[in-house]
């Protein structure tokens, strides 16, 4: 017979990929509670949309500031906590931290990571001062004794696919970063927020780092575009962008505009997704989760 279910704890949860992780919870059967700021005639009329789909899905909204008394006593109501705050505010996540070494019950943290694997890349300045502000969080986490799953997630699939490809633009002319053969990992946000709670659920991810990297989900931007091609019946004009052109905008482009060339570069020409195995004795503190995707069947 299952045991009771966790209670879940979502910060951000009205956010891009929070949105996704809420649903995936509430499908999978999990007491389900979204932290969210208070609502007021000054919300946008998206988020309220978004707060009332969640109330009809049964979802528990809490609301309330970053604010160490609030969030405690949010925290005291549920098992697992997981943060999908936007990189702006990847250092609030601290307040969340003490709140839950106060609050005492938490079985699992998972922060605001879902992208490239932090501590295995070097990439541009730009793109490293937002890693090493998610890396803070995670040392703060392990320094604290909380119980943790630092996911990896890669790329997220929709929005990488709206942004090389351009779909709803109907273009002509692709931009290809470096020479399009550099393989990344795309794995569709629904996927993601599946996978991350059903790991954050699963005791042999406690204290380990999980990357999703799934072979079904490998590809390169040609083959991406070809894929395209073959879908859509056209043919489109490659422009390539080169490693020198990124290295340049990284450099002169004011932030936070040279957070995303940063980020190009990073992934599809350098390769970062892919840059790195796992040797037998990292196997122990890491979990390379392989699964079936649904990607490039467009």
């Amino acid at each position: 017979m299952e045991s009771k279910k966790n209670r879940i704890l979502i910060f951000g949860g009205t956010g891009y990929i929070g949105k996704y992780m809420v649903k995936a919870s509430i499908s999978l059967g999990y007491p389900t509670l979204v932290y969210t700021r208070p609502l007021n005639s000054q919300t946008p009329p998206s988020k309220t949309q978004i707060c009332e789909e969640f109330n009809s899905m049964g979802v528990t909204l809490i609301q309330g500031e970053l604010e160490h008394d609030q969030i405690v006593k949010a925290i005291k109501q549920v098992d697992i906590v997981i943060c999908t705050l936007p990189y702006p505010q990847v250092l609030e996540q601290l307040k969340i931290i003490d709140a839950i070494n106060v609050a005492g019950n938490i079985k699992r943290f998972l922060p605001s990571d879902f992208g490239a694997e932090e501590d295995r890349i070097k990439p541009l300045p730009p793109f490293q001062a937002v890693l090493d502000k998610k890396r803070k969080i995670r040392r703060e986490i392990e320094a604290n004794g909380i119980p943790f799953t630092f996911v990896s997630a890669n790329c997220c699939g929709a929005y990488f696919v709206n942004y090389l490809l351009r779909p709803f633009e109907k273009v002509k002319d692709i931009a290809v970063y470096g020479n399009g053969e550099t393989k990344a990992v795309l794995n569709y946000e629904e996927d993601v927020a599946m996978y991350t709670i059903k790991v954050a659920n699963d005791p042999r991810t406690c204290n380990r780092v999980v990357v999703y990297r799934p072979s079904k989900n490998i590809i390169t931007q040609n083959e991406l575009i070809s894929l395209w091609e073959h879908k859509t019946g056209q043919n489109f004009h490659k422009t390539f962008v080169s490693e020198v052109e990124l290295v340049k905008l990284s450099q002169t482009l004011p932030p936070p505009e040279n957070i995303p060339v940063s980020i190009l570069h990073s992934i599809f020409v350098r390769g970062d997704l892919m840059n790195f195995e796992l040797g037998e004795y990292e196997l122990r503190s890491y979990i390379l989760i392989i699964t079936t995707n649904l990607l490039i069947n467009f």
